[in-house]
């Protein structure tokens, strides 16, 4: 008898430094991202800062026409310099971005377990147990051109909703990523409500939200991005001919409040 209280004591400190360990990890995570956006801030300030004085330096480039030929070329000189800079600021905001929006937290296996028997039922999902991120492809989940829902897509997105209502996944939460490959949008009906890609991947990923949050999801649990052509997984064809595997919706499971 001593031996089995012996047993469950044990195992009920196990668990409690496990569930302690857990709890200090996204702590730790939300501190880091916390961080990690001001950091983003203070980039995309000094972005913006950059843009300007590269304006007024290509204004008095235009201005200096016929000037010394040493100010022209100091002036060039100070414009290339900005814009390498204003470049590397990009991809860095980029890059961080990239890594603040996949969370870093791994998933709880009964939860990627029920993620990844989502994903082998539907033709258009996939999922990335390593990123916690499962995958639409847009082709399959919208109409051509469009930020309509098919209806069998409608019935996966529902079924991600139970899964996302289960116990397994209450302490997290999703972000839905929109894409899109690099074609430009044609019809003149098409480009008046969605006028560039950016804005149909931002829809894209709203109409998801939408079926979620009709499916009971909480919408403090839910955020949406939209990047347009500008994170392709795969190489698009020449002559802006896109590519199938750019046109997706991603969508980030994340612990909660990251």
């Amino acid at each position: 008898m001593r031996t089995v209280k012996l047993s469950i004591i044990f195992l009920l400190g196990v668990s409690f430094l496990l569930l302690n360990g857990c709890g200090s990890e996204l702590q730790d995570l939300r501190i880091a991202n916390n961080t990690q956006r001001d950091r983003i801030a203070e980039l995309e300030s000094q972005l913006q800062t950059g843009i300007l004085q590269l304006d007024q330096l290509k204004r008095k480039l235009a201005a200096a026409q016929g000037s010394s030929s040493i100010e022209i070329q100091t002036l060039q000189q100070e414009i290339a310099a900005l814009e390498e800079d204003i470049a590397k600021k990009k991809a860095l905001i980029a890059s961080m971005q990239e890594r603040l929006l996949l969370g870093g937290a791994a998933l709880p296996v009964e939860l990627s377990t029920l993620l990844e028997d989502f994903a082998s039922k539907h033709d258009m999902v996939d999922y990335d147990s390593a990123r916690g991120m499962v995958k639409f492809k847009s082709d399959l989940l919208f109409e051509k051109g469009s930020d309509k829902v098919t209806a069998s897509a409608v019935q996966a997105v529902k079924l991600l909703c139970g899964i996302l209502s289960s116990e397994e996944a209450k302490d997290f939460d999703a972000i839905i990523a929109g894409h899109t490959d690099d074609m430009r949008i044609g019809q003149a009906a098409t480009r008046a409500k969605h006028p560039t890609n950016w804005h149909l991947s931002a829809h894209r990923a709203i109409a998801v939200l939408n079926i979620m949050t009709g499916n009971k999801i909480d919408p403090k649990r839910l955020s949406i991005r939209g990047f347009g052509e500008y994170r392709p997984i795969a190489a698009n064809k020449p002559n802006k001919a896109g590519n199938p595997q750019n046109r997706r919706v991603e969508i980030y499971i994340v612990a909660k409040g990251v």
